[in-house]
């Protein structure tokens, strides 16, 4: 499986989607600190929020082998500016929760997403697992490796090195 790197504001439904990922039973965790699991890094939702800890965000996202940025549906605005997929040298991938929410404005958050350059974006609702198994299946398997030189010969044809 793909190591599954989240960032988002705080309550957009992170902690709960590791939870659902792995098929566990929900239940609220604050996260304090970045946890680093065999196949998800989970971070603290006031990392997205501040600008003196974002910076953190890159450093860990080079753990990963795949980025998501986390947005619930019910959000009044995105931390994420467009195009901020140019700080990271990882597929990004964006994930929209609570799709059940009342207040859900779907579309305008896959807007935020697709601006900040999201390559594929996933709809989720960690309650009753809907979303969670194509997810799932995208993330399954080994990534795909890569040598130095093949990387940039890719770069030299404005390739992101995981493109075909």
């Amino acid at each position: 499986m793909k190591k599954l790197f989240l960032m988002g504001r705080s309550e957009a439904g992170k902690t709960s989607l590791t939870q659902a990922l792995k098929g566990e039973k929900l239940h609220y965790r604050k996260t304090q600190y970045t946890n680093t699991a065999e196949d998800t890094i989970d971070t603290p939702g006031e990392y997205a929020e501040s600008k003196n800890v974002g910076y953190a965000l890159a450093c860990f996202s080079f753990e990963a082998d795949v980025i998501a940025i986390v947005i619930a549906a019910d959000e009044p605005f995105s931390v994420f500016e467009a195009n901020c997929q140019c700080f990271v040298n990882r597929p990004l991938i964006g994930i929209i929760t609570k799709i059940d929410s009342p207040f859900a404005n779907v579309p305008m958050v896959r807007r935020w997403l697709v601006n900040s350059g999201c390559d594929r974006i996933f709809e989720v609702n960690n309650k009753t697992l809907e979303g969670i198994d194509e997810l799932r299946e995208y993330l399954d398997g080994d990534p795909v490796k890569i040598t130095l030189e093949e990387a940039i010969e890719k770069q030299s044809r404005g390739k992101n090195a995981w493109e075909e």
